[in-house]
């Protein structure tokens, strides 16, 4: 028995799910059924690296008009940024299923590449979305200020930008809204020890640029229980975040439901499910 089984009857799209990730290589069926059944009809796959990118669009070819991809290179991997890799991710752009270019921006809180590789990685990703038109799926971390005066620049050539996985303050969230960009909320936003601020900045955030998402295998919620003794999130959990989110902003849970699907269905371009 699937004890996080729930009928939550309300659409959603989760924007942001690692399912390239291996935690997902042995039950990756199961894992799209159970998100099924918790009503989350729509899934977009990140791509965070080259290979992933490739894997992301093999995923949403496979699952046509329930999966699709973004492609790009997460700010961790920026090294890889070469002349060969953007070629390989304008190519990968072409496809219909990708609908994003990303998962691309900074970090400054793990510097796992070094920053002046991560600013040019960012600068060369934000020309292929203003070559392609599509959206973009943006990481910052740690980074704001010179994520923003990297990005900013762009705004007008590109198509529409979300922040995904949003985590910073008060000043984060006025500026990078002031600049256009949509907000992707997790369930960082259930973590007691680092989110609760986040608690009351959601009730900023209008709600035709609101999303939800996972982030899946990361960022399990915490208020979620039982625990999966395994502690690997899934998109089936996504309802348990809007649910929060929801409360936060002093919404009916189906307010916010139908308002984040229908943002993110016009912000990707995605058909109806």
């Amino acid at each position: 028995m699937n004890p996080y089984r729930t009928t939550f009857p309300h659409p959603l799209v989760d924007i942001g799910a690692n399912l390239t990730h291996e935690s997902f290589g042995h039950d990756f069926d199961a894992v799209l059924e159970r998100a099924a059944e918790a009503s989350v009809h729509q899934l977009v796959v990140t791509g965070a690296s080259r290979e992933g990118s490739r894997h992301a669009l093999d995923l949403a070819r496979a699952h046509p008009g329930r999966l699709f991809a973004t492609a790009g290179v997460h700010p961790h991997h920026a090294i890889e940024v070469t002349d060969e890799a953007v070629a390989d991710l304008r190519e990968l752009l072409t496809h219909p299923e990708v609908v994003a270019v990303g998962e691309t921006g900074l970090d400054y809180f793990r510097d796992f590449a070094p920053r002046h590789a991560q600013q040019r990685a960012f600068e060369r990703q934000l020309e292929l979305a203003v070559e392609c038109g599509k959206p973009l799926l943006l990481h910052q971390r740690d980074a704001h200020d010179d994520f923003l005066a990297i990005l900013k620049p762009f705004l007008p050539r590109c198509g529409p930008a979300v922040v995904h996985c949003f985590t910073g303050d008060e000043r984060a969230l006025m500026e990078s809204l002031d600049a256009g960009c949509y907000i992707g909320i997790t369930g960082w936003l259930c973590d007691e020890r680092r989110g609760q601020h986040l608690r009351e900045l959601v009730k900023r955030i209008p709600a035709d640029r609101l999303m939800v998402e996972t982030d899946c295998p990361y960022l399990l919620p915490r208020t979620l229980k039982p625990t999966p003794k395994d502690r690997r999130n899934e998109p089936a959990f996504l309802p348990h975040i809007v649910h929060e989110l929801a409360k936060d902003r002093g919404e009916d849970v189906a307010v916010t439901a139908a308002s984040t699907t229908a943002t993110a269905r016009a912000f990707f371009r995605l058909p109806e499910a």
